[in-house]
């Protein structure tokens, strides 16, 4: 049995997850796939991407992977990352495309004309390092600091309708929710295969979760 797999939709650099994780998993058998039957019999399943959520949903369907995954995300260790994140919850206004609906709530767009705290015109899309605030003491962030920061890529964030899942937020320059947890689902905004010791310690808990 594999013992990660990583899908593959088509959308984003998967390589840099891929080795991330056999970096912090060299024992483990880690593949990066397209198909169904593997994603199923996987111990543990990682659902990252990058793009728009319109292209996202389409490629997703047009591999027959949207069964898969929503049954990965309910029934196994699954991560999501970034827009692995924002297609589970059920509509985007990018696009105002529908989403898996695994979790209830929305994907908005960062405003245009925010602000920070001295009046400089924060860019969106947002870009870059940011702190991440722990609401819980999940075993994913387990050895990770409180605040420790972590990489960003995204113009849109999740607002999710139960506000219970929330496991995390970030700053800009309002607080936004960042990590979303229920039972065997984790899933994050930011990249922490981009996000250096910090990310790869998220990895690795991942890797030896157990929920």
């Amino acid at each position: 049995m594999v013992d990660v797999a990583i899908v593959d939709y088509g959308m984003g650099n998967l390589r840099s997850v891929e080795q991330a994780l056999r970096h912090v998993a060299p024992e483990a058998e880690i593949v990066v796939t397209d198909q169904a039957s593997v994603i199923a019999g996987a111990g543990r399943v990682v659902f990252p991407g990058q793009g728009a959520m319109p292209d996202c949903m389409r490629e997703l369907d047009a591999r027959g992977l949207r069964d898969a995954v929503v049954d990965a995300a309910q029934t196994k260790p699954f991560l999501g990352i970034c827009i692995g994140l924002q297609m589970l919850f059920e509509c985007s206004a990018e696009g105002d495309v529908p989403g898996l609906g695994v979790l209830k709530g929305d994907v908005v767009r960062f405003n245009s004309g925010m602000q920070d705290h001295l009046g400089n015109k924060l860019k969106v899309p947002h870009m870059g390092w940011n702190q991440v605030h722990h609401l819980s003491d999940h075993p994913l962030w387990r050895d990770i600091a409180q605040d420790a920061r972590f990489y960003y890529v995204h113009s849109y964030y999740i607002q999710p309708e139960d506000v219970s899942v929330i496991q995390a937020y970030s700053d800009y320059p309002a607080p936004f929710a960042c990590a979303v947890a229920r039972q065997n689902l984790f899933a994050v905004q930011f990249h922490p295969e981009k996000s250096q010791a910090a990310g790869l310690q998220l990895l690795q808990n991942f890797v030896r979760w157990n929920p």
